[in-house]
């Protein structure tokens, strides 16, 4: 009976933890109840959405989802089997260049695109130029189709990489032993390998579509009324922040149905059969030749010129024009604000994931494990639900308490932009060290024990020493995460400081593409980091 309070005192702060974290989803769920609903024309204003736009929001969410979904699901699971079930000439170095899409946030792709291809780039001029034309000779880039396509090229490395797995650590082993049965090719494609990487496939289509729904700037950017674009206009134009919140609500129910669908999927994973490596003698990959080596070559080649290859070029081309032109003046003052923002999340990030994983590791007791369970969630949140979620008890807690200034703390400095990124990254700190010490044996601690060592000792003289790659990874992926951030950033940055992802959206909005392209290309560059090392574990994994 004793040991009740000490334990309520031991988990307090991780459950005050988690409320922090957790604080924008509860504000979002917590709109829809009586108390604290200000905002007297939320309801007639969700009525009026109702009978005009929301309509057209679900549609066109609905419509874009499931053609990125079909888009990615082909794409990444042709590629991943392309690389993985066969031989050919350059396939080793496809398998990490499939992945560069991952460097190249989705509006960068989207901004590179619009400037060669719309009716004043480079591309219709030159064609009209040179045939003596007139004009439009292309489809209009910023329509449904246009994000469709950018989506597509950005995201089916999710795809991608879960499906070469699965099929490398369990097709390849039936795969042969089909082959020795009589099976043809094709037959073995369809009854073996395929439904074996469907977990792997719905997993991934699940991410995708998380990260669709998700995005703001190709949305914004093209035009296309999605349910995040709804949830700024009801909040910026509407000033109406309930209405938003509402909104918010139910996208975040799509999201954590998609959450769902992918943990499921990932178990799946965990218990389809696997009979070893496919790296042994009796299971190598088929050699292709001819017109099927060919045609290897163009389904690897095609998503990685599509996605990476040529939104690069583009914006290398007003670099190569002209010099003159571009924000360098400015734009060290962006990197500088990125580097900063990304910096500061990355080592609270870490702080935060480093004390929930140990608490893990020393009680995986039920209120332990839920913390982590709640903050996990973050990542899956979309950013403008973060916002609006972020901004709502704010504003309710200044309101019944102005003199505390708690709204210009959180929007004028940079409390307001780290909590919301805390929020969404967390997960990503959290599961890098929780990997990490799934390699720690459990004997280390209990040795550890035995002589003596406290709970600071375990952590600060076993664990630190085999935990500082993961550290170090975790800190990485938080900062990239954080430089790309957009929804996010534009909402809650403080005043005059500006971010690489921020200015690069509003220069390509004022159609200044030629100056965003600097301030993008910047952002690609620190894409790479993560994407090599990635690409780095993979290959290492495989010896």
């Amino acid at each position: 009976m004793r040991r009740t309070p000490f334990r309520f005192l031991h988990t307090l702060p991780l459950v005050l933890l988690a409320g922090i974290l957790v604080l924008p989803v509860l504000a979002v769920l917590a709109s829809w109840l009586p108390f604290g609903q200000t905002d007297a024309l939320a309801g007639p204003i969700l009525r009026e959405m109702a009978s005009t736009v929301l309509p057209g929001y679900v549609w066109t969410t609905l419509w874009l989802s499931l053609l990125v979904a079909l888009g990615a699901a082909i794409v990444g699971t042709v590629a991943a089997a392309a690389v993985t079930l066969f031989d050919f000439p350059g396939r080793r170095t496809f398998e990490w260049l499939l992945l560069l899409p991952l460097a190249m946030p989705a509006y960068v792709t989207a901004y590179a695109y619009t400037d060669f291809l719309q009716f004043s780039g480079p591309l219709q001029v030159g064609l009209r130029a040179t045939f003596g034309l007139e004009g439009r000779l292309l489809p209009e880039v910023r329509s449904l189709g246009g994000a469709v396509w950018v989506f597509i090229f950005s995201l089916y490395p999710y795809v991608y990489l879960l499906a070469r797995t699965a099929l490398g650590e369990r097709a390849a082993h039936l795969m042969e032993a089909a082959r020795l049965l009589g099976a043809p090719l094709p037959r073995r494609i369809r009854a073996v390998a395929l439904p074996l990487a469907r977990p792997a496939v719905a997993a991934g289509v699940a991410l995708v579509l998380m990260e669709t729904l998700a995005d703001f700037g190709v949305a914004s950017y093209f035009g296309i009324q999605t349910f995040t674009t709804g949830i700024y206009k009801a909040w910026l134009s509407m000033d109406n922040r309930l209405a938003a919140a509402q909104l918010a609500t139910m996208l975040l129910v799509v999201v954590m149905a998609l959450l769902h669908l992918e943990q499921r999927a990932q178990k799946r994973m965990r218990f389809a059969g696997g009979l070893g490596r496919a790296g042994s003698a009796e299971a190598q990959p088929l050699a292709l030749r001819g017109g099927r080596r060919l045609l290897a070559w163009a389904v690897c080649t095609v998503p990685v010129l599509m996605g990476f290859v040529a939104p690069v070029v583009f914006m290398l081309r007003p670099l190569a024009a002209d010099w003159s032109v571009l924000p360098w003046a400015r734009f060290l003052e962006w990197a500088g604000n990125s580097v900063r923002l990304g910096a500061i999340t990355a080592v609270l990030a870490v702080i935060v994931a480093l004390a929930l994983a140990f608490a893990v590791r020393r009680s995986a007791d039920a209120v332990t494990r839920g913390v982590v369970q709640l903050v996990s969630l973050g990542y899956a949140v979309p950013g403008a639900v973060i916002v609006v979620g972020l901004l709502l008890p704010v504003g309710w807690l200044q309101a019944a308490v102005p003199q505390w200034g708690v709204g210009a703390l959180v929007t004028a400095t940079a409390v307001g932009i780290v909590w919301a990124y805390l929020v969404r990254f967390c997960a990503v700190a959290l599961q890098s060290m929780q990997s990490g010490y799934a390699r720690i044996p459990q004997s280390l601690d209990d040795s550890a024990r035995m002589l003596g060592t406290g709970s600071a000792g375990l952590l600060a003289r076993v664990h630190w020493p085999l935990l500082k790659r993961s550290t170090a990874a975790a800190a990485l992926l938080v900062f990239v995460d954080v430089m790309k951030e957009l929804p996010a950033t534009m909402v809650l940055r403080p005043f005059n400081s500006d971010t690489l992802a921020v200015v690069a959206y509003q220069l390509a909005r004022d159609e200044r593409l030629g100056e965003a392209a600097l301030p993008s290309l910047a952002l690609v560059a620190v894409g790479l980091v993560p994407v090599i090392l990635l690409s780095r574990t993979l290959r290492s994994s495989k010896r």
